[in-house]
C-alpha cells in the first residue's frame, strides 16, 4: 500500500457517544453500541439505520461484535451483563449473561461462534456459552486492573487480554490458565488487543504507544509506534496481516505497517471528539471508526484514486438464483429481502428491486412461461411477481406459520408448492392465491427444499430430519417414502427431466440419486464437497448434476456414475446458496453468500459459441430503479486495463483469436491466474495486462464468464489488448 485516500467516504450522526463500532462478516453492515444503552445496524452502502434501535441494556453499550455468520450481535454494557441480539430483528435471543461484578468493557465471539469472551472492570475474564449463557470455565484471573479488551485467537485455542494493570496475557481459552505472560513494558493502561490473522502476534494499544508482541513467547517484534498525541482507545490488524489501523483521543486515526511501525497513511482527520472504536472491512479496502462526537465515518483505505458513481445492487446473502426459461436471464433472491432479474450476458439489472418481503428471500423461481416470478420468504409468505413490471400479482399467499424455505411451480404454470420452517407443504393456486391442498404432514423436522416432478403430479421434499418424501400433489398422500441414507439434514431436491429419479444434497457433504417411484438408491452418495452441499440441480438432458456447497464451490458430476466431470469452480469468497442450469444446458448460475451472483460454462476449455447469443427477447422493465452499468474495459479506455510490452508471444499468437468471455478461454496455456495488489494479472507468474486494483473485486473468476456483485460487472474486452509488439502502440498508462 503506497497511497491511502483519507477522506472520509460516509459520516452518519447518531444522538449519543458511540463507543463500539463492528463491520459483519460480510462487510455489508455495521453494527455500534452507544452511550444510551442501544445498539444501531447500519447499510454501509447507503449509511441507512437498517435495524435497530436494540433496547435492553440499562447503562452504555461499551461493546459489540458480529458473530462470524453475522446472524447474531454479541453486547456488553456498563449495566454488567452481557447479550446476543438477532441481527436482523433486534431480539433478545440469549442474556442477559450475569456474572461479572462491575461493567462490561469488551465482548468478543470465538472463530467458530460457540462461545463469547468478556472483560470486565471487575480484573476477570470469562468465557460463556453463546445460546445457554452460561459460563464455560470460571473466571479467568491474573489482572491487577480492570480488563480493558479481549481478543479470541484465530484458532479460538487462546485468548489475548489488556488491562489498566499495564500487562498483556494470553489464557487457555477452554481451561482459563495462563498460557503465556504477562507481556510488560507498556507504562501505561492497556486499552485494546487484537490477534495478528495467523494468530502469531498481538497487537497492544496503550495509553502511550502501540506495539506489537509474539504470541507465544511476548516478547516485542515491532514497536512501540509514536504518531498519536493522547490515549490510543483502539486498534485492529487488517485482514492481511500487514496493517494496523488506530484510533485515539486526539481525535484521529493513523494506519502503520505492521512490520516496521511507519505510518502508511493519516491521520485520518475529520471527527470532532474521541476515536473509541475502529474496524477494517472484512476486504480490507474500508476502516469504519466510531466517537464520542455521536458519529461513525468511514474511510477508503485503498490505493486507487480512480472514482465513480454508485452501484446498485443486492447488499446482503444471496440465497437463491433461478434462469428464466429462455435463458437470457436469472433473477435472485437475497436476504436483503428483494428479488433482481440480471441479464445473462452484461450483468445489467432488468427488472427490480422487487420489494414487498419483511424477510429474507429464500426461494425464487420463474414461472414456466417466463411472465411470472415466485417468491418465498422468511416472513411466512409467497408472493407472486409480474417478471416485467415487477408488480406484485395478487395478495400475499398466507397459511404457513414459519419461514418459507422453497418454492416451486407445477409445469402447466397454474399451481405453486411451497415448504416450510412448520414442516408443511402447501400447494397454491396461482390466480386466487388460495390454498388447494395441504398442509401434507409427515415430516418431523422443517422441510428445506420441494420440487415437482415434471407431469406435475407428485412433489419431492427434503427435510432436517434427513429424509425425502414424495407426495401427490393432489391429495398430500405419500406415494414413496421416507428415502433413508442420508446422515444429515436434506438441503436440496430435484428431479430428473423425465421423471424417474430425485437427486438430494444434504449436509453430510453428499449428493445421492434415488429411484422416486421405490425410493431405491441408485447413485451415490457423490463425494467430493468438504462443506455442507445446499443445492443440486439435474441438467436439461438429465446427464449432469450440479452443486454447491459451504465450501465455496461448485462441482458438476456425471448422474449415473457420481464422477465428477467438471470443478470444483472457485471463486466465491462464501458459502454458495444456489446454483440452476441454463436451458440449453451449457451456463451454471451460483448464487453465494459473498453477494455475487457468478456464471460458469460447463466446458470450461472451450470458446462460448457465438450462436448462444441468438436469444435478443430478455426480460424487458418499467422499474424507475437504475441498473448495473457495465464497464466494458480496454487499454484505450480510462488507462484501466494496460497489456503487459513483455508478454510471450508463446501465449496466443493471434489477438484477434482472443474470446472475450474469460481469462481461461482468453488464455488457454495458462493453468494458474493471480490478481495481484500492484494491479496486474499475471497467468503462471507472467504478466499479461493491468487492472486497477478498485476494479478487482468485479473480475470473474478465470473460469467463470461473468461476476455480479454489489459494486456491479465488469467485463474485458481482450481483443483490444496490446499483446506482444502490439504493445508499442499502447500511448496511455
Amino acid at each position: 500500500m503506497t497511497q491511502w485516500e483519507t477522506a472520509a467516504l460516509a459520516m452518519w450522526i447518531t444522538d449519543n457517544n458511540v463507543f463500539s463500532v463492528a463491520f459483519s462478516s460480510d462487510g455489508a453492515h455495521i453494527a455500534s453500541g452507544s452511550s444510551d444503552g442501544t445498539i444501531q445496524i447500519w447499510d454501509l452502502c447507503t449509511g441507512e439505520a437498517v435495524t435497530g434501535p436494540f433496547k435492553g441494556h440499562t447503562d452504555s453499550v461499551t461493546s459489540v461484535t458480529f458473530s462470524p455468520n453475522g446472524t447474531c450481535i454479541a453486547s456488553g454494557s456498563n449495566d454488567g451483563t452481557i447479550r446476543v441480539w438477532d441481527s436482523c430483528t433486534g431480539e433478545v435471543v440469549a442474556g442477559p449473561f450475569k456474572g461479572h461484578k462491575n461493567w462490561v468493557t469488551t465482548v468478543a465471539f470465538s472463530p467458530d461462534g460457540t462461545c463469547i469472551a468478556s472483560g470486565s472492570h471487575d480484573h476477570t475474564i470469562r468465557v460463556w456459552d453463546a445460546q445457554t449463557g452460561e459460563a464455560i470455565t470460571s473466571s479467568f484471573e491474573g489482572h491487577t486492573g480492570w480488563v480493558r479488551s479481549v481478543a479470541f485467537s484465530p484458532d479460538g485455542t487462546c485468548i489475548a487480554s489488556g488491562s489498566n494493570d499495564r500487562t498483556i496475557r494470553v489464557w487457555d481459552s477452554h481451561s482459563g490458565k495462563a498460557v503465556a505472560g504477562p507481556f510488560e513494558g507498556c507504562t501505561d493502561w492497556v486499552t485494546s488487543v487484537a490477534f495478528s490473522p495467523d494468530g502469531t502476534c498481538i497487537v497492544s494499544g496503550s495509553n502511550d504507544c502501540i506495539q506489537v508482541w509474539n504470541a507465544c513467547t511476548g516478547e516485542i517484534v515491532a514497536g512501540p509506534f509514536g504518531g498519536h498525541k493522547d490515549w490510543i482507545r483502539s486498534v485492529a490488524f487488517s485482514p492481511d496481516g500487514n496493517c494496523i489501523v488506530s484510533g485515539a483521543h486526539d481525535y484521529t486515526i493513523h494506519v502503520w505497517d505492521s512490520h516496521t511501525g511507519k505510518a502508511v497513511a493519516g491521520p485520518f482527520e475529520g471527527h470532532t471528539g474521541w476515536v473509541t472504536s475502529v474496524a477494517f472491512s472484512p476486504d480490507g479496502t474500508c476502516i469504519a471508526s466510531g466517537s464520542n462526537d455521536h458519529t461513525i465515518r468511514i474511510w477508503d483505505s485503498q490505493t486507487s484514486k480512480i472514482s465513480t458513481s454508485p452501484f446498485k445492487g443486492h447488499t446482503d446473502w444471496i440465497l437463491s438464483v433461478a434462469f428464466s426459461p429462455n435463458g437470457t436471464c436469472i433473477a435472485s433472491g437475497s436476504k436483503d429481502h428483494t428479488i433482481q432479474v440480471w441479464n445473462l450476458y452484461t450483468g445489467e439489472v432488468v427488472a427490480g428491486p422487487f420489494e414487498g418481503h419483511t424477510g429474507w428471500v429464500r426461494s425464487v423461481v420463474f414461472s414456466p412461461d417466463g411472465t411470472c416470478i415466485a417468491s418465498g420468504s422468511h416472513d411466512g409468505t409467497i408472493r407472486v411477481w409480474d417478471s416485467h413490471t415487477t408488480e406484485p400479482i395478487g395478495c400475499a399467499f398466507e397459511g404457513h406459520t414459519d419461514w418459507i424455505t422453497s418454492v416451486a411451480f407445477s409445469s402447466d404454470g397454474t399451481c405453486i408448492a411451497s415448504g416450510s420452517h412448520d414442516s408443511t407443504i402447501r400447494v397454491w393456486d396461482i390466480y386466487t392465491s388460495k390454498a388447494i391442498a395441504g398442509p401434507f404432514e409427515g415430516h418431523t423436522r422443517w422441510i428445506i427444499s420441494i420440487a415437482f416432478s415434471p407431469d406435475g403430479t407428485c412433489i419431492a421434499s427434503g427435510s432436517h430430519d434427513h429424509t425425502i418424501r414424495v407426495w401427490h400433489s393432489h391429495t398430500g398422500e405419500t406415494v414413496a417414502g421416507p428415502f433413508e441414507g442420508h446422515t444429515g439434514s436434506v438441503t436440496s431436491v430435484t428431479f430428473s427431466p423425465n421423471g424417474d429419479y430425485i437427486a438430494s444434497g444434504s449436509h453430510d457433504h453428499t449428493i445421492r440419486v434415488w429411484d422416486s417411484h421405490t425410493g431405491a438408491a441408485v447413485v451415490g452418495p457423490f463425494e467430493g464437497h468438504t462443506g455442507f452441499v445446499t443445492s443440486v440441480i439435474f441438467s436439461p438432458n438429465g446427464a449432469y448434476i450440479a452443486s454447491g456447497s459451504t465450501d465455496n464451490t461448485v462441482r458438476v458430476w456425471d448422474s449415473h456414475t457420481g464422477e465428477t466431470i467438471a470443478g470444483p469452480f472457485e471463486g466465491h469468497t462464501d458459502w454458495v446458496r444456489s446454483v440452476t442450469f441454463s436451458p440449453c444446458g451449457t451456463f451454471i448460475a451460483s448464487g453465494s453468500h459473498d453477494c455475487t451472483i457468478q456464471v460458469w460454462d460447463l466446458h470450461a476449455n472451450e470458446v462460448i459459441p457465438s450462436s448462444f447469443n441468438r436469444y435478443t427477447d430478455g426480460i424487458r422493465s418499467s422499474a424507475t430503479s437504475e441498473p448495473f452499468k457495465e464497464h466494458t474495459l480496454c487499454n484505450t479506455v480510462n488507462s484501466l486495463v494496460v497489456a503487459h510490452p513483455n508478454k510471450p508471444h508463446t501465449i496466443l499468437s493471434d489477438a484477434s483469436t482472443i474470446s472475450s468471455l474469460n481469462l481461461k478461454h482468453a488464455f488457454p496455456a495458462i493453468t494458474n491466474f493471480t490478481f495481484n495488489t500492484d494491479g496486474w494479472i499475471t497467468g503462471d507468474s507472467i504478466p499479461l495486462f493491468w487492472v486497477a486494483p478498485y476494479f478487482h473485486s468485479l473480475l470473474p473468476h478465470p473460469s467463470s464468464m461473468l461476476r455480479i456483485g454489489p459494486k456491479g460487472s465488469l467485463f474485458i474486452d481482450y481483443q483490444s489488448l496490446m499483446i506482444g509488439k502490439k504493445w508499442s502502440q499502447c500511448y496511455i498508462f
